[in-house]
């Protein structure tokens, strides 16, 4: 008798929740196995992405796949299994003096799903997508084949496995760049902004800044609609650092971890918490700028300081709704969303927006393209479904996108962006969606 894996299944968001088949190897030779022996599958790094990406009938963890391969410290180039988690990544070259040249706001993804989703951080005006860095990697296709994938060496894979959810096949190993880096602190600069002119003024001010990122506060309405945080910053250099961080520039002290242990009853989070949080975050910052150096865990990954932050939500769960508007339609599309949000009453505790560069025609599956990309958090509930239709007319009618790695409800005609992904065997309960959407 075959040994029983089905088990239940769900992303960070805790919404959907799937009961199917899961099993993880850290055999080459096994895995090709459990490929031959399946006809559905999909690869799931740490399931720190939200909605339905990487669910499927069969699921394949890349946990055990978590061993670095080599660290080449003279030219900042690392090679891991797929499983391997940027914390990781940082745990072993921060110290070196070398960082993540793309990060987003958590670092407790896998490096294979940072190819997966092609993910950006606060710099793609600046530095661009996760894949510009990646040198290559090993894929595994539905025919148990190893492949090596580059820019050079099967070029149609490489381009179609960036950004492309998992559809390709099973990535095994990856090599990628490091930027130098003189120490772990973050020059920072926090500006408050009244109204979305004022946050869309100081974002082109900032252009020349390689980090940028705001934080709005998304139940504003009239003239304090689009009200907001501006974050700049730059990597430290040592020379710049106060005195008390200039001993060991690379290294940092150990923090206490607060947990939630339990989730939230259904009532806690309502229009009225989120909108006394988000004044009270406007508010903690009695100044119109404040000038500070802060190390790059408070700067880049702040919600990963405090485990299983999602219970917060509640069991029901919650979604993040990631869309991105072309730059030139920017500030009247952003102030259509803002307005449908408030009007809704579904406010936000986590409401970000952000600068996307010129995106690389050739990842022509990679969610960013030039404009401004807001994130937002909703507790999922009954009105939810409804707000996030709205949103999707919106989105559409300025020519914008959403990110996949995000959505679990939005309509196909908005997610259908994957290209040229043939496979009849990596399929993801998303791709099915937006399939059976279609036709």
């Amino acid at each position: 008798m075959k040994p029983n894996f089905t088990q239940k299944v769900t992303n960070w968001g805790n919404f959907p929740v799937v009961e199917k088949e899961m099993r993880s190897e850290d055999s080459f030779k096994r895995i090709k196995e459990f490929v031959l022996n399946h006809n559905e599958i999909i690869a799931r790094g740490n399931g720190r992405c939200y909605g339905d990406a990487s669910l499927g009938e069969t699921i394949f963890s890349t946990k055990k796949l978590n061993k670095f391969i080599s660290f080449d410290r003279l030219n900042g180039v690392i090679e891991c299994e797929s499983g391997v988690l940027l914390s990781d990544v940082l745990e072993i070259s921060v110290p070196q003096g070398y960082f993540l040249y793309v990060t987003p706001g958590t670092k407790f993804i896998s490096v294979g799903g940072a190819i997966a989703s092609d993910v950006h951080g606060k710099n793609h005006h600046a530095e661009g997508c996760f894949s510009e860095y990646v040198i290559e990697f090993k894929l595994m296709t539905e025919r148990g084949e190893i492949i090596t994938c580059s820019r050079e060496e099967n070029s149609d894979k490489f381009w179609a496995t960036i950004g492309g959810m998992g559809l390709t096949g099973i990535i095994l190993t990856v090599k990628f760049k490091l930027k130098n880096i003189e120490s772990a602190y973050i020059r920072q600069e926090s500006i408050k902004a009244e109204n979305l002119d004022e946050i869309f003024r100081l974002f082109e001010e900032s252009e020349n800044w390689t980090y940028t990122v705001a934080w709005i506060d998304c139940l504003q309405k009239g003239k304090d609609l689009g009200r907001s945080i501006l974050m700049r910053g730059e990597h430290a250099f040592q020379h710049e650092l106060p005195q008390n961080l200039t001993k060991q520039p690379l290294r940092l002290k150990k923090k206490f971890q607060p947990t939630v242990p339990f989730y939230f009853p259904g009532f806690v989070l309502n229009a009225l918490t989120v909108k006394i949080f988000n004044l009270l975050y406007y508010k903690k910052q009695t100044k119109k700028e404040v000038k500070s150096f802060i190390d790059y865990e408070t700067f880049f990954y702040p919600l990963d300081a405090i485990t299983d932050w999602n219970k917060i939500y509640g069991k029901s769960g919650f979604i993040q709704y990631q869309m991105v508007i072309p730059k030139e339609a920017g500030k009247e599309g952003m102030k259509q969303i803002l307005e449908t949000i408030a009007a809704s009453g579904n406010g936000s505790f986590l409401a970000v927006l952000k600068l996307f560069g010129k995106n690389n025609p050739e990842a022509y599956n990679s969610f960013p393209f030039e404009g401004y990309t807001l994130a937002l958090d909703f507790k999922v509930n009954s009105k939810l479904k409804k707000l996030v239709e709205k949103l999707d007319d919106t989105v559409q009618q300025f020519g914008g996108r959403i990110y996949l790695t995000k959505d679990s409800m939005s309509r196909s005609s908005l997610t259908n962006y994957l290209k040229n992904i043939q496979s009849s065997k990596f399929v993801s309960l998303q791709h099915k969606r937006i399939i059976n959407n279609n036709s």
